[in-house]
């Protein structure tokens, strides 16, 4: 039922090493502040926090009471105010705040400000403009890899795409370096390095200026990780678009998985309150779920209850010693797995329920319609029927720019038309958001032939083939145009529906679309491991607009061990889903290849739109 790794398979290294450091650090710097004090942290750093160091942890470092920053005044009796946040400016606003009340009142206090994962200059140009730079101390907590389960790394840093992709803010790029920085001093260098965006290039650059900075400290260690892929989030719009059907995605889509945990209902618990799931490879049951397409699951979990209940009855014709036994050795674990098994069937329900009320087949359907360029007029009247019904202004967002990417842009009257509709439907405060959608290329307009190839073509005559063909790159990237219906020919992202696709025995990664599409980004990871490089795959690029690159053998091959060389190091920037770690996770079974996943943070088709969004809920 789930994908056991194959027999041969690497082992992963051991990433609770980035944990304890990340811990001990921020120890370190707690204990630069010695005696009690009072801890304000942001709200998007507690749950992070959380998997680091429990409240416990912090009350023996002499952390007296926490505190949520937050607009709310806050009232600290404590002599020295410790402040853990993001580097945002909205904070520092806030840490000044509280210095000059402070000042008012003729009271001196220590402060502390400990920026995560890094410090930017504009903060400290805040705080001296504020008048307090010299009254608060600041330092890095360099905390920017958080392991959520035994092969997936998270930066959770979910701001990382609206900066770098819609605002063009690369300030994030150094933090990302740093990581993969920390991450070869750890585990040994990598052999093969290959990535594609202008993004991913400039990681890339920044972290080989850092490696080259230390050259001699990690050379002639044996490598752990043998590749490296880093890709960008724009060059595979279309996967992060759909709707997840396998168990994992569903559960993200429907509950949100929220660094690595999950806030299960009374109507998934079965009773008044609610419930905090940790979801990882340590929960057997979710462990063999969460790769699995939705139509598996119950089926799945009813022969597991099966199963559970013959293992209770057994307990009927024990002796007295075989019950002790019984007791001491099997029972804790069997009402470990029961409970966990009835939040299983308990989210299922949810989920069906839900989904039931959505006309999910529906859409699905539209879905597979739009990525196989099939009845689009038929696909655009359901867009227009979903927003006239008010359904939800996110999913006929979602629906509208999976229209654009999979045409290469909508028509100027489907264009003028769905958007007038929206904002009539959803209300004009949206209008900015289009304005968004549209400059990171997630929902256009189709240009007139007659102007921009126009253009293109007569500079293309006046210069060299080789130079017209990079012309036509940078036209291309210009107009920010998606091609993805070239790609997809080209890659083969659509199975032939030669026979009915088994959900049950998946023969590809297109099971994690229901057997209608092969996640574009994981075919390129699939296709340049298979090729070691990008050799045969021009015209791909061509269509991807370029900056691809790939270094091989940047140690011995002698000195990898064989292991080394099997897994893969695969860098997501701007977010990835959970239907692309479940698709790399087959391939990898496959081909014998085990997939390790960074991510700037774990994204889904709501939480792409809600980026872009102007309208925050």
């Amino acid at each position: 039922m789930a994908f056991p790794h194959r027999p041969d398979a690497p082992e992963l290294p051991d990433f609770s090493m980035l944990k304890r450091l990340a811990r001990d650090q921020l120890i370190y710097l707690l204990e630069q502040l010695p005696g009690k004090k009072d801890l304000f942290i942001e709200a998007d750093l507690m749950s992070p926090l959380d998997r680091i160091a429990n409240v416990s942890i912090l009350k023996q470092h002499e952390v007296d009471k926490l505190y949520k920053v937050e607009s709310k005044p806050v009232f600290s009796t404590s002599e020295q105010l410790c402040f853990l946040v993001r580097p945002r400016i909205r904070n520092m606003r806030y840490v000044a705040n509280l210095v000059n009340t402070d000042k008012m009142a003729g009271r001196t206090r220590r402060y502390k400000v400990i920026f995560s994962p890094q410090k930017f200059y504009a903060c400290e140009m805040v705080l001296e403009e504020e008048g307090i730079y010299g009254d608060v101390s600041c330092d890095e907590w360099a905390f920017s890899l958080l392991p959520l389960d035994v092969d997936l790394l998270s930066m959770e840093l979910p701001e990382f795409f609206r900066d770098y992709f819609l605002e063009g803010n690369q300030r994030w790029i150094n933090t990302v370096a740093q990581a993969l920085h920390l991450l070869s001093n750890l585990y040994g260098p990598f052999a093969n390095c290959y990535g594609i965006g202008r993004c991913a290039k400039m990681v890339y650059e920044t972290w080989r200026e850092l490696e080259e900075e230390e050259e001699g400290e990690i050379k002639g260690r044996k490598p752990e990780i043998g590749h490296i892929f880093l890709l960008d989030r724009d060059v595979d719009f279309v996967t992060a678009l759909c709707s997840q059907v396998v168990y994992e995605g569903l559960v993200d889509d429907t509950f949100r998985i929220k660094c690595g945990s999950v806030d299960f209902g009374p109507d998934v618990t079965s009773s008044d309150k609610s419930l905090k799931v940790l979801l990882n490879a340590q929960d057997k049951v979710f462990n063999e779920i969460r790769n699995e397409h939705f139509s598996n699951v119950f089926g799945f979990l009813s022969q597991k209850a099966r199963n559970l209940q013959a293992q209770y009855d057994r307990r009927r014709g024990m002796d007295i010693k075989q019950m002790k036994n019984f007791v001491s050795q099997e029972l804790k674990g069997l009402k470990q797995e029961h409970q966990l098994l009835s939040l299983h069937i308990g989210a299922c329900e949810s989920i069906m329920k839900k989904k039931t009320k959505q006309d999910f087949q529906e859409l699905i359907k539209t879905e597979h319609a739009l990525l196989e360029g099939f009845n689009i007029r038929e696909s655009t009247s359901y867009i227009e029927e979903h927003i006239d019904r008010q359904v939800s202004p996110i999913e006929s967002l979602r629906l509208m720019c999976l229209l654009s990417i999979t045409e290469n842009g909508l028509v100027p009257k489907d264009y003028r038309s769905l958007k007038t509709q929206y904002l009539q439907s959803y209300g004009p405060e949206h209008l900015l958001t289009f304005s968004n959608l549209r400059r990171t290329g997630l929902l256009t307009e189709q240009v007139p032939g007659d102007t921009l190839t126009a253009v293109e073509n007569k500079v293309s005559k006046l210069v060299t083939d080789k130079a017209a063909g990079k012309l036509t790159d940078a036209f291309s990237s210009l107009a920010k145009r998606s091609n993805f219906r070239g790609i997809s020919k080209k890659l083969g992202l659509i199975p032939r529906g030669d026979s009915e696709y088994d959900l049950k025995v998946p023969r590809d990664m297109a099971y994690v679309f229901s057997g209608a599409y092969v996640p574009l980004s994981c075919r390129i990871i699939e296709q340049v491991l298979e090729r070691r490089g990008w050799l045969g795959l021009e015209e791909v690029v061509r269509l991807l607009n370029g900056n691809e690159f790939a270094v091989t053998d940047m140690i011995p091959e002698e000195n990898a061990p064989s292991d080394s060389l099997r897994l893969v190091l695969v860098v997501f920037l701007g977010g990835c889903t959970f239907s692309e770690i479940s698709a790399l996770r087959f391939l990898g079974r496959e081909r014998g290849y085990r997939f390790i996943f960074l991510t700037t943070a774990v994204t889904n088709s709501a939480r792409l739109m809600e980026a872009m969004s102007e309208v925050k809920t």
